[in-house]
């Protein structure tokens, strides 16, 4: 590896604990030329591990390429985290420039032809070569990842996959950008008491300090869910509930130089193109071959049976609603329920029927408590413990970092949460690593991960805490599953570490971590009153239990409609896309059945899951597909008297947190459960178990 030029932080070796680098001295203009060379040198390697005389075996192939292109990656996982989370105009504009030729570099990569016939030959005689089951797992997901990436094709299609690849990267972040710049540009001021009616002290507190945020005075309501969520959910004013409604679901639907629809359009055009290229009649099959699911039928058999539950269970949700509304608002009875009321209502009938209100839940779900509750979680399941480096250099004051220790005392690696909605953030929250955990390295020196969280909500006013929902802290442990995955991931080599596995796998340690924060025992130990420090109340921690499946009718249709219409538009067999994209998803929630007033969880011109990259293209399902996993799964602790069993504890960590891709996920599940697993305890634990199986009109 050359050496770093004078005035390049990017290209240097991390001189900082855990090989973080310099943020401070790194600027948009650096990203170019560092990535330039770093794709040069991991281009010349790769070359070169073709050109080798002596004849490919699993050490001079496989475990070489998985240590090649260290510094790329470096760069790019960093690249990524700040284009997301502290992007600027500049910074945006270099991104819009790399994604070509980053998606030009991948293809050229993985179509290099001297190191695939190398990986080929080795591929076809596998099963003699003696490997453990690691490396065998290796060097079939390199060979596939080269395959899937175009290698096998003739020449001039080759070139056709490498070219359809450069116009995706392009068009889709663009798509994202013009999400961001819809989220970026909206906001509605609150300007009066009136404005505010029905909102709680902390709407308003987040209202305020979201202002303040952008030097705009007094209280305004952003495009951030954490805001949105919450207004829709109090606020007594129907009309400002249904700007912000029309606000939020229409990003990416506007004339002009952000508009999102031809980029669907386009978006799905190449992607038919491609699956084509390979094999396939759409491209749905194309990226479902490499699943746990493997087909659309099996995926859709999936969702019809949830849906067919879900509907006639949301009907009778809107129903209890509208009967309130009547009683309340007697001039609104008869008119069917609208998508920004939907909430409102819902907020007043479990206030009715569980004495429940998020008012009086977020005083006792004050941040640091919640993500003490996490680490406590993970210690007590796992042996983690969490120490505080406020040294240690980020991108962002926002960002705080924790080294993570095993039961052993040995350092297991860093973990760095960045929890704040700002501008020139993406909304959303996710997990993604500036470092994978991998023992194949360079130096021969075990590599131990930096893992990053990454959430959206809406900050407390100076002064004050910040108090979330339960819905908030479910994401927040959901993330800190994510991450667990990335932190406890125990394997060799790098391609197959932490959350690198299939996409319908990779939701699993997220969703069955969301299991421990609805605990009692966790919410005494940790939901404690922000002021007075008094535990959550026994006969509260009570009636949430009794209202757990409050209002899943109306979350699982929103969700299943989003997952069906990410599969028939990806399903379709016809080479153009729909005229009309949004009339074609209006058309098929229709056919399908869809409650009026429920809406879905995203609509196609900001559906960032499907068109700000493609790992979850034709793959929104799942989420539903690992909650069949997560909700089996955690029965296993209730199976063993209690949610921190030792040995179920033990299991969990060694077959799912630990194993990363070495090993077949379906084998991975069995070897934790002890058996396949069942869909019925999802559909209990979302209320659907004894719901009618028959279609319901609207």
């Amino acid at each position: 590896m050359s050496a770093a030029p004078q005035g390049q932080p990017l290209l240097a070796a991390g001189a900082a604990p855990h090989g973080l680098p310099p943020f401070e001295a790194i600027e948009p203009a650096h990203f170019e030329p560092a990535l330039e060379q770093a794709m040069r040198e991991h281009r010349e390697a790769v070359a070169a591990l073709g050109a080798q005389a002596a004849p490919p075996d699993f050490d001079n192939t496989c475990a070489a390429f998985d240590r090649s292109g260290a510094r790329l990656s470096r760069i790019v996982a960093l690249f990524h985290t700040l284009c997301a989370s502290a992007t600027s105009e500049p910074l945006q504009a270099v991104q819009r420039r790399l994604a070509a030729p980053l998606a030009a570099h991948h293809s050229a990569i993985h179509t290099d032809a001297g190191f695939f016939a190398r990986l080929d030959a080795l591929h076809g005689r596998r099963a003699a070569l003696g490997l453990d089951a690691e490396s065998l797992r290796l060097l079939e997901r390199q060979h596939l990842d080269f395959v899937r990436s175009g290698a096998r094709l003739p020449g001039p299609q080759r070139r056709r996959h490498a070219e359809l690849m450069q116009a995706l990267a392009e068009l889709q972040t663009r798509f994202a950008q013009n999400v961001l710049h819809a989220e970026a540009a909206w906001h509605l001021p609150l300007p009066d008491a009136a404005a505010m009616t029905g909102l709680p002290p902390f709407v308003r507190a987040a209202a305020r300090q979201a202002a303040q945020e952008r030097g705009l005075p007094g209280a305004v309501v952003t495009l951030a869910r954490s805001l949105v969520v919450p207004f829709l959910t109090f606020s007594e004013r129907a009309d400002l509930r249904e700007r912000v409604w029309r606000a939020w679901v229409g990003r990416g639907e506007e004339d002009g130089a952000h508009d999102n629809r031809p980029l669907v359009q386009e978006i799905l055009r190449l992607r038919h193109e491609l699956a084509g290229l390979m094999g396939h009649a759409c491209y749905a099959d194309f990226a479902l071959a490499d699943t746990m699911a493997g087909t659309r039928e099996r995926v859709d058999a999936l969702l019809q049976a949830v849906w067919q539950r879900a509907v006639p269970q949301a009907l009778a949700e809107r129903r209890a609603l509208e009967a309130l509304r009547d009683a309340a608002l007697p001039a609104e009875a008869g008119r069917p329920l609208r998508e920004w009321d939907w909430r409102y209502w819902a907020e007043r009938v479990r206030r009715e029927r569980y004495a429940l209100d998020d008012a009086e839940l977020k005083p006792c779900f004050e941040l640091g408590r919640m993500m003490q509750a996490a680490f406590d979680c993970a210690g007590r399941l796992f042996g983690l413990r969490f120490e505080r480096r406020d040294d240690l250099p980020a991108y962002h004051p926002d960002v705080v970092a924790f080294e993570v220790f095993d039961a052993d005392g040995s350092l297991r690696g860093l973990f760095l949460h960045d929890h704040f909605a700002r501008p020139g953030k993406r909304s959303g929250a996710w997990m993604n690593a500036l470092r994978w955990q991998a023992a194949n390295t360079a130096d021969g020196q075990p590599q131990t991960p930096v893992i990053l969280n990454t959430n959206n909500f809406a900050r407390g006013e100076a002064g004050s805490p910040t108090l979330l929902s339960l819905e908030d802290a479910r994401t927040l442990f959901h993330e800190f599953g994510h991450g667990l995955h990335g932190l406890l991931s125990e394997v060799r080599f790098q391609r197959l570490s932490g959350t690198q596995v299939l996409r319908d796998f990779v939701e699993l340690p997220s969703q069955i971590f969301e299991h421990w924060i609805a605990e009692p025992e966790v919410l005494r130990q940790h939901a404690r009153h922000w002021q007075t420090g008094e535990p959550i109340p026994d006969a509260l921690i009570e009636r949430l239990q009794r209202a757990r499946r409050f209002n899943q009718g109306y979350e699982t249709v929103r969700y299943t409609a989003s997952a069906l219409l990410d599969l028939a538009l990806h399903a379709r067999a016809e080479a153009e896309p729909p005229e009309d994209v949004c009339a074609w998803e209006a058309a098929f929630l229709a056919d399908a059945g869809l409650p009026g007033g429920c809406g879905v969880n995203h609509r196609l011109v900001h559906f960032q899951h499907l068109f700000a990259g493609s790992s979850y293209a034709a793959g929104y399902y799942v989420y539903l597909w690992a909650e069949v996993l997560d909700a089996d799964g955690y029965d296993a602790f209730a199976e063993a008297g209690g949610p921190f069993d030792p040995a179920v504890a033990e299991r969990l960590r060694r077959h799912v947190y630990a194993a990363g891709n070495r090993v077949e996920p379906n084998a991975a599940f069995e070897a934790f459960r002890g058996r396949p697993p069942r869909l019925e305890p999802l559909l209990a634990k979302r209320g659907l178990l004894e719901a009618a199986s028959a279609p319901a009109g609207q």
